[in-house]
């Protein structure tokens, strides 16, 4: 069967087509969001309207997702997302069955079924970009824990010393591990840097490594922790900053020395499939019927 994937995204709508494991007709459209949430449905929906044949619609999007329900339980970046029950929505201006899931989590799934995750019946996906997102695939399934927003690794607390009571996100891994943390920290140094691709261009500059490696320190700091808290075979580790060879080398030295003898054997793997991770995890989960990975 052809399976239409949509992942929806604050900024931008991605698309393509699944079938017999691969991904065509990919396309990417700026995001509606200022319209609100029904209108980016509805933009989805004309979206699915253009892929030819296909006999089910995956979508994963931003915001922690009801799978059970098909519906948004919290999302902060396009108005009036909230509450919404996107698979009946869908449903309705599609005419196709319609699986709903969290980005990450279909990410992790895409990774799980055609990339860095095949094979592996535990692992911990971590993605470094405008924040950190994560999902957990334990015995060989997406765990999703008691209300579907188990994975939120972003929101481990890193530095207690900065919580803030009331500020929702102070101290937390995302703050100091983010592919933005180490823009902040770089254009500290030097108002030249101003993405990671600029910064990596930089690498051999003493000051630009010692920027780098203080930002690797964060980063060690949470996968120590995911080590030691879900002892995964290993952790698969996404977005564009992780694609450096160099970053996994270091991160592996940084861990190593503080993690339990008994742990070690974990693996850093880099995410292999990129932004079409999303779409092939939800195209996957909908070839299945339904949100069970």
């Amino acid at each position: 069967m052809r399976v239409g994937c949509i992942d929806i995204g604050g900024t931008a709508i991605k698309s393509g087509v699944l079938e017999n494991g691969a991904l065509t007709d990919l396309a990417s459209a700026p995001t509606r969001a200022a319209e609100g949430g029904r209108a980016v449905l509805e933009q989805a929906a004309q979206i699915a309207a253009g892929m030819q044949g296909i006999g089910a619609l995956g979508v994963c999007t931003c915001g922690e997702v009801d799978t059970d329900a098909g519906a948004i339980r919290l999302a902060d970046n396009i108005p009036g997302y909230t509450g919404l029950p996107v698979r009946e929505i869908l449903r309705q201006l599609t005419g196709l069955p319609v699986t709903v899931e969290n980005d990450a989590n279909a990410a992790a799934v895409g990774e799980a079924q055609f990339g860095a995750g095949r094979g592996l019946e535990h692992f911990v996906f971590v993605s470094y970009g405008t924040g950190v997102g994560g999902a957990l695939i334990l015995s060989g399934g997406l765990y999703r824990g008691s209300r579907f927003s188990a994975g939120e690794v972003g929101g481990l607390v890193t530095h207690p010393e900065a919580l803030r009571p009331g500020q929702v996100g102070t101290g937390t891994y995302e703050r100091y591990a983010s592919a933005t943390a180490l823009v902040a920290r770089a254009k500290a140094a030097d108002p030249a840097l101003t993405d990671g691709r600029a910064i990596f261009a930089r690498l051999a500059e003493p000051q630009v490594k010692a920027v780098v490696r203080a930002w690797l320190a964060e980063v060690a700091a949470g996968l120590i922790s995911l080590n030691h808290l879900l002892n995964p075979e290993a952790l698969v580790l996404g977005g564009g900053v992780m694609e450096q060879p160099w970053v996994l080398e270091q991160l592996q030295a940084l861990c190593a020395p503080n993690t339990k003898p008994s742990f070690r054997e974990l693996r850093l793997l880099a995410a292999e499939l990129g932004n079409r991770a999303g779409l092939l995890g939800a195209g996957w989960l909908a070839l299945q019927g339904g949100p069970a990975c």
